[in-house]
């Protein structure tokens, strides 16, 4: 349950300001300590160091917390300034609040850009000048951490637009947000509670009025997928439209593993509400592989990028004044359209390796490699995401020994590899992403390709196989027709 107003800023703001501080005194020691564990032990074979995860995240939390003082303590001055908030929705008020606004998603923006390597490339519609001077609505995908601060950073910066945003009360937990998203026209979808009046009603409500009062300068942003698209939340939403009766509506759903089915509700109350204005549909790609903390960590070690594909609806268009079967089926049609964008993204080889190989089952893939005149050994493994999902059996015999890649002949005697064995009271990889219960589908893999070994044995590095090993999945990949081998390696 959110706290109330009150005992957010009380407890909340100070919160921020004290983590500012002990960040800025901690953090010069911190960034020396972490730059010098990593060049001790994390030396590259061509004598560059890799990238620093912690420095990188020490970094942007320090200018995010820094950013967050600066912003409450500007705050603070308005509503002094405004008469003790006797002033704070009149039109200069506002306008200060979106400058703050616009301050801080800049110093987060070019934070990011500089500590973890964030690289944005929007693809704007073709016919962008023509929306110049009308209200904007946009329907956005929801994936990744950060893609709704990067849209409204766009909005803002870009556009020259004021967003109105739709969003999650949860978000009021940040006290700048707090204050900001407060003393500014935005709507809070709060969770459904029964004999309660924020419902779905309500929030249908809220979008209305914010939609009504958008003027030449102002865009509704609002995300139909209702939350972050997961693989879980994928499947979930499935179910919950198949329990509606919605079949029709379920099935085009399936066909769009990269999106979630839209919640029509909110866009069409916004479409009816400002009849002048034009749609923006959003899509992007590139932070979605990023669905937990753990993933969010791995991704500081390398640079990242994300693409956002920008779509213009006319007013004249849209279909406002079409039934509201037409009306859901025009937003699934885009929809299926933002996830073929997503699709052909994601299948460009150069761009994304994993992104081939999503389909791959999760937990432990073993691919044998054939050595002439020899048995089969492990010569990749692949583990995503979870190492709980594989099953140490423990050694079944002599001369299993795990060893590095090394200049000497790699030892023989391994044994057999089979293939992977279903373990019993286990659902079935699908592929799977939790360990324990309820494996859900997260459609990425990662590829780990083997060192090569030196001048023995035909170039091959054995993976150590220490013991047999059974993974948690009836299906082995056979990965020779999407990594193609070296000339110098063996036949995979």
């Amino acid at each position: 349950m959110l706290p109330p107003r009150g005992v957010r800023r009380l407890v909340l703001a100070p919160l921020v300001v004290l983590i500012a501080i002990a960040l800025a005194v901690l953090a010069p020691p911190l960034a020396v300590l972490s730059v010098a564990c990593k060049l001790a032990r994390h030396w590259t074979r061509h004598g560059r160091a890799k990238r620093m995860r912690t420095l990188r995240a020490l970094c942007f939390a320090l200018a995010w917390f820094v950013g967050e003082t600066a912003a409450l303590t500007v705050f603070g001055c308005l509503w002094i300034a405004s008469g003790f908030g006797g002033r704070l929705d009149t039109e200069p008020y506002q306008s200060r609040h979106y400058g703050v606004m616009r301050w801080f998603l800049d110093l987060m923006y070019r934070t990011a850009q500089r500590t973890c390597g964030l690289r944005v490339e929007v693809t704007a519609p073709p016919d962008a000048k023509a929306a110049a001077g009308r209200p904007l609505i946009v329907l956005s995908r929801h994936a990744g951490p950060g893609d709704s601060l990067l849209l409204v950073h766009h909005l803002l910066t870009v556009c020259a637009r004021r967003p109105r945003v739709v969003m999650k009360a949860t978000l009021q937990l940040d006290p700048s947000l707090d204050v900001l998203a407060n003393r500014l026209p935005n709507a809070f979808v709060h969770r459904h509670r029964p004999g309660t009046v924020a419902g779905p009603r309500h929030h249908t409500e809220q979008i209305r009025r914010l939609a009504a009062g958008l003027d030449a300068r102002g865009a509704l942003v609002i995300f139909p997928e209702g939350g972050n698209w997961t693989p879980l939340r994928w499947r979930w939403a499935i179910e919950r439209l198949r329990r509606r009766g919605l079949d029709n509506l379920a099935e085009r759903a399936v066909a769009m593993p990269n999106v979630l089915p839209p919640r029509a509700g909110g866009a069409i109350a916004a479409l009816a509400a400002c009849p002048t204005a034009d749609v923006i549909f959003v899509a992007h790609t590139g932070l979605d592989r990023l669905a937990s903390v753990r993933d969010l960590w791995r991704s500081l070690a390398a640079d990242q990028t994300a693409r956002a594909r920008w779509w213009r609806v006319p007013a004249a268009e849209v279909p406002r004044a079409a039934g509201r079967e037409a009306q859901v089926s025009w937003l699934y049609d885009w929809w299926q359209r933002v996830d073929a964008w997503i699709t052909e993204q994601n299948a460009d080889p150069v761009r994304s390796l994993t992104a081939l190989l999503r389909q791959v089952a999760d937990g432990l893939d073993v691919v044998p490699v054939r050595i002439p005149h020899e048995r089969a050994v492990i010569g990749r493994v692949i583990l995503r995401p979870q190492p709980g999902l594989v099953q140490h059996l423990g050694p079944r015999g002599a001369g299993r020994v795990e060893e590095p890649p090394d200049r000497g002949p790699a030892r023989r005697g391994e044994g057999d590899v089979r293939l992977a064995k279903a373990v019993s009271r286990r659902l079935r990889p699908d592929p799977e992403v939790r360990s324990r219960r309820h494996p859900v589908a997260d459609r990425l893999a990662e590829v780990h390709d083997p060192l090569a070994a030196k001048r023995r044995e035909h170039r091959v590095v054995e993976g150590g196989a220490g013991a047999d090993v059974g993974a948690l999945d009836t299906h082995v990949i056979e990965h020779a027709a999407i990594v193609p081998a070296a000339a110098d390696s063996p036949r995979q």
